[in-house]
């Protein structure tokens, strides 16, 4: 047999090695713990959901505010299904991320260099989304009153509606932004924030989850697993969780 070890290592530096690294394990393994039945858990015991403020705005002035309301009610007008998009709260979604990372896209590079892509590379526009809204709301409400002698958010809903189809099809020029960038932004922002969870300031009382039947952030199924073909009819829940949870003081 052999007697070689690794190179600069003896036998019994290599036994007493061996050794050691088993006398872990099996520490290891003595220490390990079995869970039966349901753990024992208390919602948001570690990391709680931030709270969104949907008094006042954080990032806009009034009239961009109410420029923002009036885009996003004929984005998602009110019907038979839902309530539009100012009653649902898009316009305080939009606020809030505005005045967070999303706003100046604190976590994406935005060093440059900035050229012209194809569509298929995506965003390559230099302008953060606060700029993005602040040129392009100003710029609107130019054109709007220009045009018609009227900001945007004064206007009949038939001439909003021609100037936001305008808007997507890069008719309007607006000074500062390009017009197809600012509308896919404001389109964007305003579906996000009519799906997502209320916690943001959105959707409000779940509106769109509710009229999808989507039973939102639910930890546990296990109640239903067995119930086929059936019209469960749950009632959505936040990530902020139900009234009828026991939260630790």
């Amino acid at each position: 047999m052999s007697k070689k070890t690794l190179p600069g290592v003896t036998r019994r530096q290599l036994l007493t090695f061996t050794a050691a690294s088993a006398g872990l394990a099996a520490a290891r393994v003595a220490g390990a713990v079995t869970l039966q039945d349901t753990p024992a858990w208390s919602p948001f015991d570690d990391s709680p959901p931030p709270t969104i403020d949907t008094q006042g705005w954080a990032f806009f002035t009034d009239d961009e505010a109410a420029t923002v309301e009036a885009i996003a009610d004929r984005l998602i007008p009110a019907d038979a299904l839902s309530i539009g998009g100012k009653e649902a709260g898009c316009a305080v979604f939009i606020d809030r991320q505005l005045a967070g990372f999303y706003g100046t896209f604190a976590r994406l590079y935005m060093q440059g260099p900035f050229q012209p892509g194809t569509p298929e590379q995506g965003d390559q526009s230099p302008l953060v989304p606060q700029q993005r809204y602040r040129l392009g709301l100003a710029a609107l409400d130019a054109h709007c009153r220009a045009q018609h002698q009227k900001p945007f958010r004064a206007l009949e809903a038939a001439q909003q509606d021609a100037v936001l189809h305008d808007l997507e099809g890069g008719k309007i020029t607006l000074d500062g932004i390009d017009a197809t960038l600012f509308f896919t932004t404001v389109l964007q922002n305003t579906m996000e924030g009519f799906f997502a969870d209320p916690i943001y300031g959105g959707n409000r009382d779940m509106v769109s989850w509710k009229m999808l039947g989507f039973p939102g952030a639910r930890y546990d199924y296990r109640d239903y697993v067995s119930k086929h073909n059936q019209k469960l009819d749950l009632v959505p829940l936040s990530i902020q969780g139900s009234a009828a949870w026991k939260i630790k003081s």
